[in-house]
């Protein structure tokens, strides 16, 4: 079973959606891990738009790379260009990948207007995520 990690900045947002649309389209073909450089919690907005498209990472906890590290890894894609950069030397033969996905968190104006945000950037994870489980998993 392919093994990935997903990682961000902080695993509130990004990392979290793509860990939850990975295990979506993914099903039981791998095990899904997200982290981040920091960690600042699940973002509640994330959770909520993702619960629009019939997902739930209400469970999800926000987890630091460092206690990933003893686990072999195939896939390694980072979402942010933060992570990219800041990402601590890997010990890994894991195949690395990198897209950097606008963050909805930092999203300004109404309440709508940040929601949309969210769900802009949860419709181009999701084609993302959708599309490297055909590529790469299946």
């Amino acid at each position: 079973m392919k093994k990935i990690l997903v990682l961000c900045t902080g695993n509130s947002c990004r990392s979290q959606i793509a860990e939850g649309y990975l295990r979506y389209f993914a099903k039981n073909k791998a095990e899904i891990y997200s982290a981040g450089v920091e960690t600042h919690g699940v973002n509640s907005k994330a959770i909520a738009i993702m619960k629009e498209d019939g997902i739930d990472i209400s469970n999800h906890t926000s987890n630091n790379v460092e206690e990933y590290y003893e686990i072999d890894f195939d896939f390694v894609i980072t979402v942010c260009d933060n992570a990219k950069e800041r990402c601590p030397f890997f010990p890994t033969k894991a195949k690395k990948f990198h897209y950097n996905f606008p963050d909805p968190a930092k999203a300004i104006g109404t309440e709508d207007e940040i929601l949309k945000e969210f769900r802009f950037v949860r419709q181009q994870i999701k084609d993302y995520s959708e599309n490297f489980v055909k590529e790469y998993i299946i």
